[in-house]
């Protein structure tokens, strides 16, 4: 483990709740409609506040990632865009083509998530019907094409999911080889595709142990194969000056969700979803709001309704800067968060969390101003390439 004092800033990363947003779960009372006007808002004061980047969710209840990226690019400066790959849902040859233009129209602003999916009756509706490893071989098969072809390679290639023949995609991307991949997956299957095909791997937020050992697990795989993987996490923030008010706000947060819109939402985990990562996190809570503190500083109230990651980590700024340093001491390097409202949230996370993580403003600016910062490999973001995104 690594001494807490000695450890470098962490790239912090915000979310654009293109699902909707408000001020409680559960209830349509005080929420705000997932409009464009909202996520610009949004992502403008990410911009100004100095978060390194941005998630856009993907699914049936969220606005296209790719085109809401392409609009916020515009209206942002150096903002970074982690917006969704879906292997399944689009061809890789599609997918390399969107790739290139959203990297070159951003001047290297973009960052790829790997999502194979979690929902089977989701995945059915998109006309998807593999079952869970499979997806994860299917992907596989996805991004050694999409490598190739960003490459520059013209691609012949029969496997099991993709038959390609002379398949090309002629515009370079500014991030070179190509944009970096961030994947999160905790089932065996999406551990082994983390290490052999992407950069980055994304946890969310579990007690310190879990989070440990799944580390552990990753490196090891990672080792046989000679590839290093970076890790972040992705969670929840309710910070506040005074403790006690930040224990307030996570109650609020919850105080219009019904005992029988928990249940229905546990039934939900259980039956649809074969997301081992899922699982994971409604373990945490169990379909109970009586037991939601389930480490330091880390409560499982979100995730009695919400899909995706359900922790939060609640306190002050220095309880819950000493947690995130915890985390990095473990490995953590990047953290992508989120907090309801996203607006207000965004404000409080980087005045009150920032200053002690040592993400001062002059180093914000250092740090927007090239990507290459992020991977250390390539060039990510600066202006070398600024020709070819023109």
């Amino acid at each position: 483990m690594t001494n807490a004092a000695s450890l470098e800033p962490l790239n912090f990363f915000w979310f654009i709740p293109t699902h909707g947003d408000g001020t409680y779960l559960g209830t349509d009372r005080l929420s705000r409609r997932p409009e464009f006007r909202y996520f610009k808002q949004v992502a403008i004061a990410a911009d100004e506040l100095g978060f390194e980047g941005a998630l856009l969710p993907t699914g049936q209840s969220c606005e296209d990632s790719w085109i809401t990226a392409t609009g916020l690019s515009v209206v942002t400066e150096r903002l970074k865009y982690l917006v969704a790959l879906r292997p399944g849902l689009t061809s890789p040859t599609f997918a390399a083509r969107q790739t290139a233009a959203l990297d070159r129209l951003s001047n290297g602003r973009l960052l790829l998530n790997v999502v194979v999916g979690g929902n089977p009756t989701e995945l059915a509706g998109d006309g998807i019907f593999l079952g869970h490893d499979e997806r994860y071989e299917q992907a596989g098969e996805f991004l050694d094409i999409w490598k190739r072809l960003l490459a520059g390679e013209t691609v012949d290639f029969k496997g099991k999911y993709y038959d390609l023949k002379g398949a090309r995609s002629d515009f370079p991307t500014v991030s070179q080889p190509h944009p970096p991949l961030y994947f999160g997956g905790s089932s065996d299957a999406g551990q082994e595709l983390a290490v052999n095909a992407t950069d980055m791997y994304l946890t969310w937020g579990e007690p310190l142990q879990q989070v440990k050992e799944k580390i552990e697990s990753v490196r090891a795989k990672a080792a046989r194969t000679g590839r290093k993987v970076r890790f972040g996490m992705r969670i929840h923030f309710i910070v506040r000056e005074d403790e006690d008010d930040a224990w307030r706000a996570a109650e609020n947060l919850i105080s219009n969700i019904s005992d029988d819109q928990i249940e229905r939402s546990w039934q939900r985990f259980q039956k649809e979803m074969d997301s081992v990562g899922q699982r994971r996190q409604a373990a945490l809570h169990g379909g109970r709001r009586d037991k939601l503190v389930v480490a330091p500083n880390l409560w499982a109230g979100v995730g009695l309704v919400r899909t995706g990651v359900g922790t939060a980590l609640v306190g002050t700024p220095q309880q819950i800067a000493d947690r995130l340093r915890e985390y990095q001491a473990l490995g953590i390097d990047t953290i992508i968060g989120s907090g309801y409202p996203h607006l207000e949230e965004a404000y409080r996370v980087a005045e009150l969390l920032f200053p002690l993580l040592g993400i001062d403003k002059n180093r914000r600016q250092g740090l927007r101003d090239s990507v290459a910062n992020e991977f250390a490999v390539g060039n990510y973001g600066g202006t070398k390439l600024a020709s070819a995104a023109g």
